[in-house]
């Protein structure tokens, strides 16, 4: 079952799973991100206001955050599947969305053996404002803490990603002053 869920305040609303934990109420989180978790794995969700980075061109900027998100993971490889443009045609100012597949293996917890994490991520460029949204969403397929998405379980999340980008709607652009 899916909700409409409200980021940021309020600034930014998005349809999600209803039984989502919101990360604040376990560990700190950055005021420039969101994290969501799903209950009963280890996928995560990252909603992430960044400062708009070089490339001009959608899908170069696109590789470029996940090129440094597989940095700041540590990753021992990574690998784009595919990216795309979907505009947005629902008639409001929210960006057309640049989505992302990809895979990254990801030693975590000092562990020998690396997990096997797949990548979703949507960038929206909001160029106005300097500003790059980044939505991820991380999903384990092998992992050594038993928190992996079985691949017959993998359609679930896949779905989740594609509702969670093509709904996202920012309501209040002052929250990128």
């Amino acid at each position: 079952m899916s909700t409409s869920l409200n980021l940021f305040g309020g600034a930014i609303t998005t349809i999600a799973p209803s039984n989502l934990i919101d990360a604040s109420a376990i560990r700190q989180v950055p005021d420039t991100q969101e994290v969501l978790l799903y209950p009963d794995s280890s996928i995560s969700i990252i909603v992430e206001i960044l400062q708009r980075v070089e490339p001009n061109d959608n899908h170069d900027a696109v590789k470029f955050h996940f090129d440094s998100l597989a940095h700041d993971n540590d990753a021992v490889s990574s690998q784009v599947l595919s990216t795309d443009v979907i505009p947005n045609d629902r008639g409001d100012a929210t960006p057309s969305i640049i989505t992302l597949s990809g895979s990254q293996r990801v030693p975590k917890f000092n562990r020998t053996v690396p997990d096997e994490v797949r990548i979703m991520m949507a960038l929206y460029r909001v160029q106005d404002k300097g500003i790059d949204l980044v939505v991820t969403f991380n999903i384990p397929v092998v992992s050594q803490d038993g928190g992996a998405v079985q691949e017959e379980q993998l359609d679930r999340p896949l779905q989740d990603f594609d509702v969670f980008a093509r709904s996202l709607c920012i309501q209040d652009y002052s929250l990128f002053a």
